[in-house]
């Protein structure tokens, strides 16, 4: 509710709603945004070298099973059309520019440095990116998802890592 800059916000609403991880994230282009079918591809990772301020290049994702189409729920897709709609204003502007950067991907760095200021405005307790995951995974399974949906929702490669993680939320449901 703090978060002004529109594209921070796609960029946390990204993370919670669909569940990626930090190098998914950074690694989506507008190719990868399906808006009239309301999903996402996550068919890439961006890591870098020698921790986060080294040189970035692209990698697949973590396993088989990481590669994945993601649903978008249409308060996402909103918010990413008009962002994109803003982006599309530099004249320069290509499909293959990375959703949360341009030609290059968002930088680690400044993603963890937005998410520490934001959560320090809201006066709310700081959370590692990683735990958008944890979150996302616990509003599927508050509505009814089934361990198979979560698990394949997070690209996670056996049912059993998805059990050993969150099985006492489905436990509490």
């Amino acid at each position: 509710s703090v978060e002004d800059d529109i594209k921070w916000k796609c960029a946390f609403e990204t993370l919670y709603y669909c569940g990626l991880r930090r190098g998914e994230l950074r690694g989506l282009t507008w190719k990868d945004i399906y808006f009239n079918d309301k999903i996402l591809s996550v068919n890439k990772n961006v890591c870098n070298e020698n921790g986060d301020g080294g040189l970035w290049y692209i990698t697949t994702p973590k396993t088989k099973t990481s590669t994945r189409v993601i649903p978008m729920p249409d308060r996402l897709i909103e918010d990413l059309q008009k962002y994109k709609s803003g982006m599309m204003k530099y004249k320069n502007f290509k499909e293959s520019w990375f959703v949360f950067g341009d030609e290059a991907p968002l930088r680690a760095e400044m993603l963890r440095h937005e998410k520490n200021r934001v959560a320090r405005d809201a006066k709310i307790k700081q959370i590692r990116i990683h735990d958008f995951r944890h979150s996302c995974a616990s509003l599927l399974i508050n509505n009814g998802a089934s361990i198979l949906i979560v698990a394949r929702y997070l690209g996670h490669t056996k049912i059993d890592e998805t059990l050993n993680t969150y099985s006492h939320l489905f436990k509490n449901q």
